[in-house]
């Protein structure tokens, strides 16, 4: 009976019976799963034990590791290996020490500036800048002898006008010799530079033309002319006009390079933006008005110090003038300590009445009895 179960365990696959006894693959059984040995071996029952057996031995591990873990912890504590403590501690190294340099650096800095960088190249001398002044003198000089002549003085202009040019240069150019002409006022303006030290400067004259004089003939002569006597042509009325004055730089001199030419001047100036409104304080400008009256008539008059505030210097305007009146006057309604004001005087001078404008500026005085304003500056127009 015993081969013929050792022969059918063979041909089924089943493991040989063990004693429960022994401390083997069954080691994890409990006393109360023990036979006696003197109990017969069922070949069924001895395999089930054995598959229990091993079923628990594979368990253990995670019963341990259960009892490891403490109550309420998500995780299992693992051993780290020696690599990852070893780059855990060379990131930490090296860190402490990008600190540490970057705190050395830091204070050295503050201690001892770092230096400016000496500049390999010498800085680019700058072009300087082109003497305006000196060609506008030059060009007013030439302007003024170009456009002024009188047939009675052709020598006059000839060597008016040599100062201003090369040696050896045509001096009665622009001119047949003939007629009169005046120059009223010369005004020098733009210089536009060239190249080799070229420039064009404009320059605006004042001139008054005269006819060339005519023998007196025929019977509109005037009887008491005498034989040979002159007739002057009517004098045209003062105009402006404009010159383009070509000039040239040599050693530090300047000279007219060739023939100028005439330009057209603008008949009116640009157009003005709108001028802001200004509130007026018309309480204040009833009260000042006759203070501004009393300061404008001793203007002209020569005593300003008696209607002017303590330390004002204001020059009175010269003999020859006459107040004519104050046409109009506004204080404007800002400010709270001085307060300016606005006006427009009328002025007797040349056998006619002119009008300016004035911005004025007043301050409170006080004395013993009473407050009262006066003027402590005066300034022309209106910004």
């Amino acid at each position: 009976m015993g081969s013929f179960a050792r022969i059918a365990r063979k041909v089924m696959g089943l493991p040989e019976p063990v004693d429960p006894t022994e401390r083997g693959l069954t080691a994890g059984l409990s006393r109360e799963e023990e036979k006696p040995a003197a109990r017969t071996v069922n070949p069924w029952e001895a395999a089930g034990a054995e598959l229990v057996a091993r079923e628990r031995a594979t368990a253990q591990p995670e019963e341990t590791a259960r009892q490891v873990m403490k109550p309420g912890a998500p995780w299992v504590p693992q051993d780290e290996s020696s690599g990852v403590v070893f780059a855990r501690r060379l990131g930490r190294g090296l860190l402490w020490a990008v600190v540490v340099l970057a705190a050395v650096t830091g204070v050295r800095a503050w201690v001892v500036p770092p230096k400016a960088p000496a500049n390999s190249t010498a800085p680019a001398q700058a072009t300087p800048a082109y003497p305006t002044a000196e060609a506008q003198a030059v060009a007013g000089r030439f302007a003024r002898a170009y456009l002024g002549w009188d047939e009675t003085r052709k020598e006059e202009r000839a060597a008016l006008l040599a100062t201003a040019l090369p040696a050896g240069a045509d001096s009665t150019m622009g001119w047949d010799g003939k007629g009169r002409q005046e120059v009223l006022a010369v005004q020098p303006g733009a210089v536009t530079p060239a190249e080799a030290g070229r420039a064009l400067v404009r320059v605006d004259v004042l001139i008054r033309s005269g006819g060339p004089a005519e023998p007196s003939a025929g019977p509109s002569a005037s009887p008491s002319a005498g034989p040979g006597a002159t007739t002057p042509r009517a004098e045209s009325g003062a105009r402006w006009v404009g010159l383009e004055v070509p000039v040239f730089q040599a050693g530090g001199r300047f000279s007219v390079t060739g023939r100028p030419a005439l330009v057209g001047v603008p008949a009116t100036g640009p157009q003005l933006p709108d001028a802001p409104a200004v509130q007026t304080d018309t309480e204040l400008t009833g009260q000042t008005k006759s203070t501004i009256e009393k300061f404008f008539a001793a203007y002209a008059g020569g005593d300003t110090e008696s209607v002017s505030a303590p330390g004002a210097r204001l020059p009175a305007l010269p003999q020859g003038i006459e107040f004519k009146g104050l046409l109009s006057w506004s204080v404007d309604a800002s400010g709270s300590g001085d307060r300016w004001g606005s006006a427009r005087v009328g002025w007797a001078l040349g056998g006619t009445t002119v009008e300016v404008a004035y911005r004025v500026k007043l301050t409170r005085v006080s004395s013993s009895d009473a407050q009262r304003w006066q003027v402590a500056d005066i300034r022309g127009g209106a910004l």
